[in-house]
Protein backbone atom coordinates (compact mmCIF):
# COMPACT_ATOMS: atom_id res chain seq x y z
CA UNK A 1 0.00 0.00 0.00
CA UNK A 2 2.83 2.39 0.89
CA UNK A 3 4.54 1.70 -2.46
CA UNK A 4 1.28 2.46 -4.30
CA UNK A 5 0.86 5.77 -2.49
CA UNK A 6 4.46 6.64 -3.26
CA UNK A 7 3.90 5.98 -6.97
CA UNK A 8 0.76 8.14 -6.89
CA UNK A 9 2.71 10.94 -5.18
CA UNK A 10 5.49 10.60 -7.75
CA UNK A 11 3.07 10.69 -10.68
CA UNK A 12 1.28 13.69 -9.18
CA UNK A 13 4.54 15.58 -8.74
CA UNK A 14 5.56 14.86 -12.35
CA UNK A 15 2.11 15.98 -13.54
CA UNK A 16 2.46 19.19 -11.49
CA UNK A 17 5.87 19.77 -13.09
CA UNK A 18 4.43 19.30 -16.58
CA UNK A 19 1.53 21.65 -15.81
CA UNK A 20 3.91 24.28 -14.45
CA UNK A 21 5.98 24.10 -17.65
CA UNK A 22 2.77 24.42 -19.69
CA UNK A 23 1.69 27.50 -17.73
CA UNK A 24 5.08 29.17 -18.18
CA UNK A 25 5.08 28.48 -21.92
CA UNK A 26 1.46 29.54 -22.51
CA UNK A 27 1.85 32.68 -20.38
CA UNK A 28 4.98 33.82 -22.21
CA UNK A 29 3.51 32.95 -25.62
CA UNK A 30 0.36 34.94 -24.94
CA UNK A 31 2.29 37.90 -23.52
CA UNK A 32 5.11 38.12 -26.07
CA UNK A 33 4.22 35.59 -28.78
CA UNK A 34 3.78 38.02 -31.72
CA UNK A 35 6.93 39.96 -30.82
CA UNK A 36 8.99 36.76 -30.50
CA UNK A 37 7.67 35.47 -33.81
CA UNK A 38 8.54 38.81 -35.42
CA UNK A 39 12.02 38.69 -33.90
CA UNK A 40 12.52 35.20 -35.23
CA UNK A 41 11.43 36.18 -38.75
CA UNK A 42 13.69 39.27 -38.81
CA UNK A 43 16.90 37.59 -37.63
CA UNK A 44 17.32 35.20 -40.51
CA UNK A 45 20.08 36.89 -42.51
CA UNK A 46 22.93 34.54 -41.61
CA UNK A 47 23.48 31.45 -39.52
CA UNK A 48 25.04 33.22 -36.50
CA UNK A 49 22.19 35.72 -36.16
CA UNK A 50 19.69 32.93 -36.70
CA UNK A 51 21.42 30.80 -34.05
CA UNK A 52 21.31 33.70 -31.56
CA UNK A 53 17.65 34.41 -32.35
CA UNK A 54 16.70 30.77 -31.86
CA UNK A 55 18.57 30.70 -28.55
CA UNK A 56 16.94 33.90 -27.28
CA UNK A 57 13.38 33.09 -28.38
CA UNK A 58 13.50 29.58 -26.93
CA UNK A 59 15.09 30.81 -23.69
CA UNK A 60 12.03 33.02 -23.24
CA UNK A 61 9.40 30.60 -24.56
CA UNK A 62 11.04 27.53 -22.96
CA UNK A 63 9.71 25.44 -25.83
CA UNK A 64 12.02 24.29 -28.58
CA UNK A 65 8.98 22.50 -30.06
CA UNK A 66 7.15 25.82 -30.56
CA UNK A 67 10.27 27.41 -32.06
CA UNK A 68 10.74 24.39 -34.30
CA UNK A 69 7.18 24.49 -35.60
CA UNK A 70 7.42 28.23 -36.36
CA UNK A 71 10.76 27.80 -38.11
CA UNK A 72 9.56 24.84 -40.15
CA UNK A 73 6.56 26.90 -41.24
CA UNK A 74 8.80 29.81 -42.29
CA UNK A 75 11.00 27.46 -44.28
CA UNK A 76 8.05 25.68 -45.91
CA UNK A 77 6.75 29.01 -47.23
CA UNK A 78 10.13 30.06 -48.56
CA UNK A 79 10.43 32.93 -46.04
CA UNK A 80 13.78 31.67 -44.76
CA UNK A 81 16.64 29.66 -46.24
CA UNK A 82 17.33 26.17 -45.01
CA UNK A 83 20.73 27.04 -43.49
CA UNK A 84 19.39 29.84 -41.20
CA UNK A 85 16.41 27.64 -40.30
CA UNK A 86 18.72 24.82 -39.18
CA UNK A 87 20.83 27.38 -37.28
CA UNK A 88 17.69 28.55 -35.46
CA UNK A 89 17.04 25.00 -34.34
CA UNK A 90 20.59 24.62 -33.02
CA UNK A 91 20.09 27.82 -31.03
CA UNK A 92 16.67 26.64 -29.83
CA UNK A 93 18.18 23.41 -28.56
CA UNK A 94 20.68 25.36 -26.49
CA UNK A 95 18.11 27.95 -25.33
CA UNK A 96 15.84 25.37 -23.77
CA UNK A 97 18.66 24.31 -21.41
CA UNK A 98 18.87 27.66 -19.64
CA UNK A 99 15.86 27.26 -17.34
CA UNK A 100 17.14 23.79 -16.42
CA UNK A 101 20.40 25.43 -15.36
CA UNK A 102 18.55 27.97 -13.20
CA UNK A 103 16.22 25.46 -11.56
CA UNK A 104 19.00 22.97 -10.89
CA UNK A 105 20.16 25.28 -8.09
CA UNK A 106 18.39 25.09 -4.74
CA UNK A 107 15.74 27.75 -5.45
CA UNK A 108 12.73 25.87 -4.09
CA UNK A 109 12.36 28.28 -1.18
CA UNK A 110 11.25 31.10 -3.49
CA UNK A 111 8.41 29.02 -5.00
CA UNK A 112 5.68 30.56 -2.78
CA UNK A 113 6.93 34.04 -3.74
CA UNK A 114 6.52 33.27 -7.45
CA UNK A 115 3.01 31.91 -6.86
CA UNK A 116 2.07 34.94 -4.75
CA UNK A 117 3.33 37.45 -7.32
CA UNK A 118 1.68 35.49 -10.11
CA UNK A 119 -1.72 35.39 -8.39
CA UNK A 120 -1.56 39.14 -7.69
CA UNK A 121 -0.73 39.92 -11.32
CA UNK A 122 -3.38 37.52 -12.61
CA UNK A 123 -6.17 38.73 -10.31
CA UNK A 124 -5.37 42.45 -10.27
CA UNK A 125 -4.02 42.94 -13.78
CA UNK A 126 -6.47 44.89 -15.92
CA UNK A 127 -4.65 44.28 -19.16
CA UNK A 128 -3.91 40.94 -20.77
CA UNK A 129 -0.10 41.12 -20.61
CA UNK A 130 0.19 41.42 -16.78
CA UNK A 131 -2.29 38.57 -16.46
CA UNK A 132 -0.25 36.43 -18.84
CA UNK A 133 2.95 37.22 -16.94
CA UNK A 134 1.11 36.28 -13.75
CA UNK A 135 0.23 32.94 -15.34
CA UNK A 136 3.90 32.37 -16.18
CA UNK A 137 4.98 33.26 -12.61
CA UNK A 138 2.45 30.82 -11.15
CA UNK A 139 3.73 28.13 -13.50
CA UNK A 140 7.32 28.78 -12.42
CA UNK A 141 6.29 28.50 -8.77
CA UNK A 142 4.49 25.21 -9.46
CA UNK A 143 7.60 23.86 -11.18
CA UNK A 144 9.72 24.67 -8.13
CA UNK A 145 7.15 23.11 -5.79
CA UNK A 146 7.02 19.97 -7.96
CA UNK A 147 10.82 19.65 -7.96
CA UNK A 148 10.91 20.03 -4.17
CA UNK A 149 8.27 17.31 -3.82
CA UNK A 150 10.18 15.02 -6.17
CA UNK A 151 13.32 15.35 -4.05
CA UNK A 152 11.33 14.71 -0.86
CA UNK A 153 9.64 11.62 -2.34
CA UNK A 154 12.84 10.07 -3.68
CA UNK A 155 15.09 10.81 -0.66
CA UNK A 156 13.79 7.92 1.57
CA UNK A 157 14.36 5.44 -1.27
CA UNK A 158 17.84 6.43 -2.37
CA UNK A 159 19.43 3.82 -0.09
CA UNK A 160 16.97 1.00 -0.79
CA UNK A 161 19.11 -1.93 -2.01
CA UNK A 162 16.57 -3.25 -4.53
CA UNK A 163 16.16 0.18 -6.15
CA UNK A 164 19.89 0.69 -6.34
CA UNK A 165 20.21 -2.77 -7.90
CA UNK A 166 17.63 -1.90 -10.59
CA UNK A 167 19.19 1.47 -11.29
CA UNK A 168 22.62 -0.08 -11.40
CA UNK A 169 21.39 -2.54 -14.02
CA UNK A 170 19.84 0.34 -16.00
CA UNK A 171 23.13 2.21 -15.90
CA UNK A 172 24.77 -0.65 -17.80
CA UNK A 173 22.31 -0.22 -20.71
CA UNK A 174 22.62 3.43 -21.82
CA UNK A 175 20.85 2.75 -25.12
CA UNK A 176 17.76 1.60 -23.20
CA UNK A 177 17.97 4.80 -21.13
CA UNK A 178 18.02 6.88 -24.30
CA UNK A 179 14.95 5.14 -25.72
CA UNK A 180 12.97 5.44 -22.47
CA UNK A 181 13.73 9.14 -22.03
CA UNK A 182 13.02 9.86 -25.71
CA UNK A 183 9.60 8.21 -25.46
CA UNK A 184 8.75 10.09 -22.24
CA UNK A 185 9.80 13.44 -23.77
CA UNK A 186 7.82 12.83 -26.93
CA UNK A 187 4.73 11.97 -24.87
CA UNK A 188 5.15 14.93 -22.51
CA UNK A 189 5.99 17.45 -25.27
CA UNK A 190 8.47 19.03 -22.85
CA UNK A 191 12.16 18.27 -22.64
CA UNK A 192 12.42 20.85 -19.84
CA UNK A 193 10.11 18.86 -17.55
CA UNK A 194 11.74 15.52 -18.33
CA UNK A 195 15.30 16.82 -17.88
CA UNK A 196 14.32 18.45 -14.59
CA UNK A 197 12.88 15.11 -13.48
CA UNK A 198 16.14 13.40 -14.46
CA UNK A 199 18.09 16.07 -12.56
CA UNK A 200 15.97 15.32 -9.48
CA UNK A 201 16.63 11.57 -9.78
CA UNK A 202 20.34 12.22 -10.19
CA UNK A 203 20.43 14.69 -7.30
CA UNK A 204 19.00 12.15 -4.86
CA UNK A 205 21.38 9.46 -6.06
CA UNK A 206 18.51 7.32 -7.36
CA UNK A 207 20.07 7.27 -10.83
CA UNK A 208 23.86 6.88 -11.29
CA UNK A 209 25.55 9.74 -13.19
CA UNK A 210 26.22 7.73 -16.35
CA UNK A 211 22.57 6.63 -16.52
CA UNK A 212 21.46 10.24 -15.92
CA UNK A 213 23.61 11.39 -18.84
CA UNK A 214 22.09 8.73 -21.11
CA UNK A 215 18.59 9.76 -20.01
CA UNK A 216 19.44 13.41 -20.81
CA UNK A 217 20.52 12.32 -24.30
CA UNK A 218 17.17 10.58 -24.73
CA UNK A 219 15.28 13.70 -23.63
CA UNK A 220 17.18 15.73 -26.24
CA UNK A 221 16.35 13.17 -28.89
CA UNK A 222 12.68 12.97 -27.92
CA UNK A 223 12.10 16.71 -28.15
CA UNK A 224 13.27 16.61 -31.79
CA UNK A 225 10.50 14.14 -32.60
CA UNK A 226 7.63 16.58 -31.98
CA UNK A 227 8.40 19.17 -34.73
CA UNK A 228 9.11 16.32 -37.15
CA UNK A 229 5.79 14.58 -36.46
CA UNK A 230 3.73 17.79 -36.26
CA UNK A 231 5.19 19.62 -39.26
CA UNK A 232 3.15 20.56 -42.32
CA UNK A 233 1.16 17.52 -43.44
CA UNK A 234 0.80 18.59 -47.09
CA UNK A 235 2.87 15.65 -48.33
CA UNK A 236 5.58 17.90 -49.76
CA UNK A 237 8.97 16.50 -48.62
CA UNK A 238 10.46 20.01 -48.65
CA UNK A 239 8.31 21.01 -45.68
CA UNK A 240 10.04 18.36 -43.55
CA UNK A 241 13.63 19.42 -44.20
CA UNK A 242 14.03 21.54 -41.05
CA UNK A 243 12.54 19.07 -38.52
CA UNK A 244 14.31 16.10 -40.12
CA UNK A 245 17.59 18.05 -40.25
CA UNK A 246 17.23 18.91 -36.56
CA UNK A 247 16.46 15.27 -35.75
CA UNK A 248 19.55 14.11 -37.65
CA UNK A 249 21.67 16.61 -35.69
CA UNK A 250 20.36 15.17 -32.44
CA UNK A 251 20.87 11.55 -33.55
CA UNK A 252 24.48 12.18 -34.58
CA UNK A 253 25.19 14.02 -31.32
CA UNK A 254 23.60 11.26 -29.23
CA UNK A 255 25.53 8.50 -31.02
CA UNK A 256 28.84 10.30 -30.53
CA UNK A 257 28.09 10.88 -26.84
CA UNK A 258 27.03 7.27 -26.30
CA UNK A 259 30.34 6.09 -27.73
CA UNK A 260 32.31 8.53 -25.58
CA UNK A 261 30.11 8.21 -22.47
CA UNK A 262 32.54 5.95 -20.50
CA UNK A 263 35.13 8.75 -20.73
CA UNK A 264 32.73 11.70 -20.49
CA UNK A 265 31.02 10.58 -17.26
CA UNK A 266 34.14 10.55 -15.03
CA UNK A 267 35.32 13.83 -16.54
CA UNK A 268 32.00 15.53 -15.84
CA UNK A 269 32.01 14.28 -12.24
CA UNK A 270 35.47 15.76 -11.75
CA UNK A 271 34.29 19.13 -13.10
CA UNK A 272 31.21 19.24 -10.84
CA UNK A 273 30.72 16.64 -8.06
CA UNK A 274 27.14 17.84 -7.39
CA UNK A 275 25.00 15.08 -8.95
CA UNK A 276 22.04 17.38 -9.77
CA UNK A 277 24.19 20.16 -11.18
CA UNK A 278 26.31 17.80 -13.26
CA UNK A 279 23.24 16.40 -15.08
CA UNK A 280 22.11 19.95 -15.93
CA UNK A 281 25.66 20.85 -17.02
CA UNK A 282 25.81 17.81 -19.28
CA UNK A 283 22.48 18.84 -20.84
CA UNK A 284 23.86 22.31 -21.68
CA UNK A 285 27.27 21.10 -22.83
CA UNK A 286 25.72 18.48 -25.11
CA UNK A 287 23.64 21.09 -26.95
CA UNK A 288 26.57 23.53 -27.08
CA UNK A 289 28.85 20.85 -28.53
CA UNK A 290 26.22 19.83 -31.08
CA UNK A 291 25.85 23.46 -32.19
CA UNK A 292 29.63 23.90 -32.51
CA UNK A 293 29.84 20.66 -34.47
CA UNK A 294 27.09 21.42 -36.99
CA UNK A 295 27.17 25.21 -37.47
CA UNK A 296 30.25 25.11 -39.76
CA UNK A 297 28.80 22.31 -41.96
CA UNK A 298 25.21 23.54 -42.32
CA UNK A 299 25.85 24.48 -45.97
CA UNK A 300 26.69 21.00 -47.29
CA UNK A 301 24.24 19.44 -44.81
CA UNK A 302 21.40 21.60 -46.19
CA UNK A 303 22.32 20.65 -49.78
CA UNK A 304 22.17 17.00 -48.76
CA UNK A 305 18.68 17.52 -47.28
CA UNK A 306 17.52 19.29 -50.45
CA UNK A 307 18.83 16.42 -52.55
CA UNK A 308 17.07 13.72 -50.54
CA UNK A 309 13.94 15.78 -49.84
CA UNK A 310 13.21 17.59 -53.12
CA UNK A 311 10.28 19.98 -53.37
CA UNK A 312 7.22 18.45 -54.98
CA UNK A 313 5.96 20.47 -57.93
CA UNK A 314 2.22 20.88 -57.45
CA UNK A 315 -0.21 23.27 -59.12
CA UNK A 316 -1.45 26.10 -56.96
CA UNK A 317 -4.79 25.23 -55.40
CA UNK A 318 -6.80 28.43 -54.74
CA UNK A 319 -8.90 26.58 -52.17
CA UNK A 320 -5.86 25.63 -50.10
CA UNK A 321 -5.40 27.86 -47.02
CA UNK A 322 -2.25 29.97 -47.07
CA UNK A 323 -2.23 31.73 -43.69
CA UNK A 324 -3.62 29.08 -41.32
CA UNK A 325 -0.39 28.28 -39.51
CA UNK A 326 -0.67 25.22 -37.27
CA UNK A 327 2.38 26.36 -35.31
CA UNK A 328 0.62 29.62 -34.42
CA UNK A 329 -2.25 27.91 -32.59
CA UNK A 330 -0.32 28.23 -29.34
CA UNK A 331 -0.22 32.03 -29.84
CA UNK A 332 -3.85 33.22 -30.17
CA UNK A 333 -3.04 36.71 -31.49
CA UNK A 334 -0.97 35.27 -34.34
CA UNK A 335 -3.52 32.53 -35.05
CA UNK A 336 -6.40 35.03 -35.24
CA UNK A 337 -4.37 37.32 -37.50
CA UNK A 338 -3.69 34.41 -39.86
CA UNK A 339 -7.37 33.47 -39.91
CA UNK A 340 -8.31 37.09 -40.66
CA UNK A 341 -5.89 37.14 -43.60
CA UNK A 342 -7.46 33.93 -44.89
CA UNK A 343 -10.92 35.51 -44.67
CA UNK A 344 -9.61 38.42 -46.76
CA UNK A 345 -8.80 35.84 -49.44
CA UNK A 346 -12.43 34.78 -49.21
CA UNK A 347 -13.45 38.40 -49.80
CA UNK A 348 -11.29 38.46 -52.94
CA UNK A 349 -12.99 35.29 -54.17
CA UNK A 350 -16.45 36.76 -53.48
CA UNK A 351 -15.54 39.92 -55.42
CA UNK A 352 -14.31 37.79 -58.34
CA UNK A 353 -17.62 35.88 -58.29
CA UNK A 354 -19.58 39.13 -58.46
CA UNK A 355 -17.57 40.42 -61.41
CA UNK A 356 -17.88 37.07 -63.14
CA UNK A 357 -21.65 37.12 -62.53
CA UNK A 358 -21.85 40.53 -64.22
CA UNK A 359 -20.41 39.11 -67.43
CA UNK A 360 -22.51 35.94 -67.14
CA UNK A 361 -25.76 37.91 -66.79
CA UNK A 362 -24.83 40.21 -69.64
CA UNK A 363 -23.22 38.09 -72.35
CA UNK A 364 -21.56 35.06 -70.71
CA UNK A 365 -21.38 31.48 -71.96
CA UNK A 366 -21.61 28.16 -70.17
CA UNK A 367 -17.82 27.90 -69.63
CA UNK A 368 -17.87 31.20 -67.82
CA UNK A 369 -20.76 30.03 -65.66
CA UNK A 370 -18.79 26.89 -64.73
CA UNK A 371 -15.72 28.97 -63.85
CA UNK A 372 -17.70 31.20 -61.49
CA UNK A 373 -19.35 28.16 -59.90
CA UNK A 374 -15.89 26.72 -59.21
CA UNK A 375 -15.12 29.89 -57.27
CA UNK A 376 -18.03 29.09 -54.94
CA UNK A 377 -16.36 25.74 -54.21
CA UNK A 378 -13.18 27.62 -53.34
CA UNK A 379 -15.18 29.90 -51.04
CA UNK A 380 -16.83 26.94 -49.30
CA UNK A 381 -13.53 25.12 -48.73
CA UNK A 382 -11.76 28.21 -47.37
CA UNK A 383 -14.71 28.88 -45.05
CA UNK A 384 -14.58 25.31 -43.77
CA UNK A 385 -10.81 25.51 -43.22
CA UNK A 386 -11.10 28.79 -41.29
CA UNK A 387 -13.86 27.42 -39.05
CA UNK A 388 -11.98 24.19 -38.37
CA UNK A 389 -8.82 26.14 -37.55
CA UNK A 390 -10.52 28.58 -35.17
CA UNK A 391 -12.63 26.00 -33.38
CA UNK A 392 -9.48 23.95 -32.72
CA UNK A 393 -7.92 26.78 -30.68
CA UNK A 394 -7.64 26.11 -26.95
CA UNK A 395 -10.45 28.11 -25.27
CA UNK A 396 -8.31 28.51 -22.13
CA UNK A 397 -5.69 30.41 -24.13
CA UNK A 398 -8.21 33.03 -25.34
CA UNK A 399 -9.09 36.11 -23.35
CA UNK A 400 -12.25 38.22 -23.80
CA UNK A 401 -10.72 40.30 -26.59
CA UNK A 402 -9.53 37.19 -28.42
CA UNK A 403 -12.99 35.61 -28.17
CA UNK A 404 -14.59 38.77 -29.53
CA UNK A 405 -12.24 38.84 -32.50
CA UNK A 406 -12.76 35.13 -33.11
CA UNK A 407 -16.53 35.71 -33.27
CA UNK A 408 -16.08 38.56 -35.74
CA UNK A 409 -13.89 36.41 -38.00
CA UNK A 410 -16.37 33.53 -37.97
CA UNK A 411 -19.31 35.89 -38.63
CA UNK A 412 -17.61 37.62 -41.57
CA UNK A 413 -16.51 34.29 -43.08
CA UNK A 414 -20.06 32.94 -42.74
CA UNK A 415 -21.56 36.03 -44.38
CA UNK A 416 -19.13 35.78 -47.30
CA UNK A 417 -19.97 32.11 -47.73
CA UNK A 418 -23.70 32.89 -47.70
CA UNK A 419 -23.14 35.66 -50.24
CA UNK A 420 -21.34 33.13 -52.43
CA UNK A 421 -24.30 30.74 -52.15
CA UNK A 422 -26.67 33.49 -53.29
CA UNK A 423 -24.42 34.21 -56.26
CA UNK A 424 -24.25 30.53 -57.22
CA UNK A 425 -27.87 29.51 -56.58
CA UNK A 426 -29.37 32.87 -57.50
CA UNK A 427 -27.44 34.98 -60.00
CA UNK A 428 -25.74 32.12 -61.83
CA UNK A 429 -28.97 30.12 -62.00
CA UNK A 430 -30.68 33.18 -63.52
CA UNK A 431 -27.84 33.57 -66.02
CA UNK A 432 -28.18 29.88 -66.98
CA UNK A 433 -31.93 30.31 -67.52
CA UNK A 434 -31.30 33.37 -69.69
CA UNK A 435 -28.86 31.41 -71.86
CA UNK A 436 -31.15 28.37 -72.08
CA UNK A 437 -34.17 30.43 -73.18
CA UNK A 438 -32.17 32.72 -75.45
CA UNK A 439 -33.37 35.85 -73.64
CA UNK A 440 -31.69 39.22 -73.27
CA UNK A 441 -32.26 41.99 -70.76
CA UNK A 442 -33.15 45.40 -72.08
CA UNK A 443 -30.40 48.01 -72.38
CA UNK A 444 -31.82 49.90 -69.43
CA UNK A 445 -32.14 46.70 -67.39
CA UNK A 446 -28.52 45.71 -68.12
CA UNK A 447 -27.38 49.17 -67.09
CA UNK A 448 -29.28 48.91 -63.78
CA UNK A 449 -27.86 45.46 -63.01
CA UNK A 450 -24.34 46.58 -63.98
CA UNK A 451 -24.56 49.64 -61.71
CA UNK A 452 -25.71 47.59 -58.73
CA UNK A 453 -23.19 44.78 -59.28
CA UNK A 454 -20.25 47.17 -59.63
CA UNK A 455 -21.35 48.98 -56.48
CA UNK A 456 -21.69 45.63 -54.74
CA UNK A 457 -18.13 44.65 -55.74
CA UNK A 458 -16.96 47.90 -54.18
CA UNK A 459 -18.88 47.08 -51.03
CA UNK A 460 -16.93 43.81 -50.73
CA UNK A 461 -13.76 45.88 -50.49
CA UNK A 462 -15.45 48.23 -48.01
CA UNK A 463 -16.57 45.29 -45.85
CA UNK A 464 -13.04 43.86 -45.88
CA UNK A 465 -11.65 47.26 -44.82
CA UNK A 466 -14.11 47.51 -41.91
CA UNK A 467 -13.34 43.92 -40.89
CA UNK A 468 -9.59 44.57 -40.75
CA UNK A 469 -9.44 48.15 -39.41
CA UNK A 470 -12.62 48.51 -37.35
CA UNK A 471 -12.83 52.12 -38.58
CA UNK A 472 -16.09 53.77 -37.43
CA UNK A 473 -16.48 56.03 -40.49
CA UNK A 474 -16.03 53.13 -42.88
CA UNK A 475 -18.53 51.09 -40.84
CA UNK A 476 -21.15 53.87 -41.02
CA UNK A 477 -20.59 54.21 -44.75
CA UNK A 478 -20.95 50.45 -45.25
CA UNK A 479 -24.15 50.28 -43.22
CA UNK A 480 -25.50 53.24 -45.21
CA UNK A 481 -25.22 51.08 -48.33
CA UNK A 482 -28.26 49.14 -47.11
CA UNK A 483 -30.39 52.25 -47.61
CA UNK A 484 -28.69 52.94 -50.94
CA UNK A 485 -29.45 49.44 -52.21
CA UNK A 486 -33.02 49.64 -50.95
CA UNK A 487 -33.48 52.80 -53.01
CA UNK A 488 -31.71 51.33 -56.03
CA UNK A 489 -33.92 48.23 -55.92
CA UNK A 490 -37.11 50.27 -55.61
CA UNK A 491 -36.09 52.63 -58.43
CA UNK A 492 -35.01 49.76 -60.71
CA UNK A 493 -38.26 47.91 -60.01
CA UNK A 494 -40.36 50.98 -60.79
CA UNK A 495 -38.54 51.66 -64.07
CA UNK A 496 -38.79 47.99 -65.01
CA UNK A 497 -42.59 48.02 -64.59
CA UNK A 498 -42.71 51.28 -66.53
CA UNK A 499 -40.99 49.55 -69.44
CA UNK A 500 -43.51 46.69 -69.22
CA UNK A 501 -46.41 49.16 -69.32
CA UNK A 502 -44.79 50.75 -72.35
CA UNK A 503 -44.89 47.37 -74.14
CA UNK A 504 -41.14 46.72 -74.24
CA UNK A 505 -40.97 43.07 -75.32
CA UNK A 506 -37.59 42.24 -73.76
CA UNK A 507 -38.76 43.55 -70.38
CA UNK A 508 -41.94 41.46 -70.52
CA UNK A 509 -39.95 38.28 -71.35
CA UNK A 510 -37.36 38.79 -68.62
CA UNK A 511 -39.50 40.33 -65.88
CA UNK A 512 -39.22 37.40 -63.43
CA UNK A 513 -35.48 37.04 -64.00
CA UNK A 514 -34.87 40.77 -63.68
CA UNK A 515 -36.74 41.08 -60.37
CA UNK A 516 -34.98 38.02 -58.97
CA UNK A 517 -31.60 39.56 -59.81
CA UNK A 518 -32.52 42.79 -58.00
CA UNK A 519 -33.68 40.86 -54.93
CA UNK A 520 -30.51 38.71 -54.82
CA UNK A 521 -28.24 41.73 -55.14
CA UNK A 522 -29.99 43.35 -52.18
CA UNK A 523 -29.60 40.15 -50.11
CA UNK A 524 -25.88 39.92 -50.93
CA UNK A 525 -25.38 43.53 -49.86
CA UNK A 526 -27.13 42.83 -46.55
CA UNK A 527 -24.59 40.08 -45.80
CA UNK A 528 -21.72 42.45 -46.61
CA UNK A 529 -23.16 45.29 -44.53
CA UNK A 530 -23.22 42.96 -41.50
CA UNK A 531 -19.45 43.50 -41.25
CA UNK A 532 -20.22 46.93 -39.78
CA UNK A 533 -22.36 45.60 -36.91
CA UNK A 534 -19.57 44.69 -34.41
CA UNK A 535 -17.88 48.08 -34.86
CA UNK A 536 -21.06 50.12 -34.48
CA UNK A 537 -22.31 47.95 -31.64
CA UNK A 538 -19.12 48.66 -29.66
CA UNK A 539 -19.72 52.39 -30.22
CA UNK A 540 -23.36 52.13 -29.12
CA UNK A 541 -24.56 53.34 -32.53
CA UNK A 542 -26.58 50.27 -33.49
CA UNK A 543 -30.30 50.40 -32.73
CA UNK A 544 -31.94 47.23 -31.38
CA UNK A 545 -34.84 47.65 -33.82
CA UNK A 546 -35.99 49.85 -36.73
CA UNK A 547 -39.61 49.87 -35.44
CA UNK A 548 -40.93 53.27 -34.34
CA UNK A 549 -43.49 51.82 -31.84
CA UNK A 550 -41.75 48.80 -30.43
CA UNK A 551 -43.69 48.53 -27.18
CA UNK A 552 -47.12 47.69 -28.65
CA UNK A 553 -45.68 45.20 -31.12
CA UNK A 554 -43.60 43.48 -28.45
CA UNK A 555 -46.59 43.34 -26.07
CA UNK A 556 -48.67 41.74 -28.81
CA UNK A 557 -45.96 39.19 -29.56
CA UNK A 558 -45.49 38.49 -25.84
CA UNK A 559 -49.24 37.87 -25.48
CA UNK A 560 -49.10 35.26 -28.24
CA UNK A 561 -46.32 33.32 -26.50
CA UNK A 562 -47.50 33.93 -22.90
CA UNK A 563 -44.68 36.24 -21.89
CA UNK A 564 -45.07 39.28 -19.62
CA UNK A 565 -45.49 42.50 -21.64
CA UNK A 566 -42.51 44.85 -22.16
CA UNK A 567 -42.15 47.74 -19.73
Amino acid sequence: MAATLTLVDLAGSVALLLWGVHMVQSGIQRAFGPQLRRLLSHALGDRLRAFTAGLGVTAILQSSTATGLMTANFAARGLVGLVPALAIMLGANLGTTLIVQILSFNVGQVAPLFVLVGVILFRKGRRSRPRDLGRAAIGLGLMLIALTQLLAIMRPYEDVPSLRLVMGAVATQPLIDVIIAAALTWAAHSSVAIVLFIVSLSGTGTVPPEAAFALVLGANLGTALNPMLESDGTGDPATRRVPIGNFVNRVVGCLLCLVLLPWIAPLMMQLDPDRARVAADFHTLFNLATALLFLPVLGPFSRLLIRFLPARATPTDPARPVYLDDAAREIPVVALAGAAREVLRMADVAEAMLRGSLDALDRGDRKQLAAVKNLDTVLDRLNGAVKAYLTALDPDSLDAEDNSRLGEILAFATNLEHAGDIIEKGLLAIAAKRLKRGLAFSEEGRAEIRTMLERLAGNVQGAAAVFMTGDARAARRLLGEKEVFRDLEMRATDTHFARIRAGRVESVETTALHLDVLRDLKRINAHLAAASYPVLERLGELLPSRLLHRGDDIDAAAHLIDLPPAR
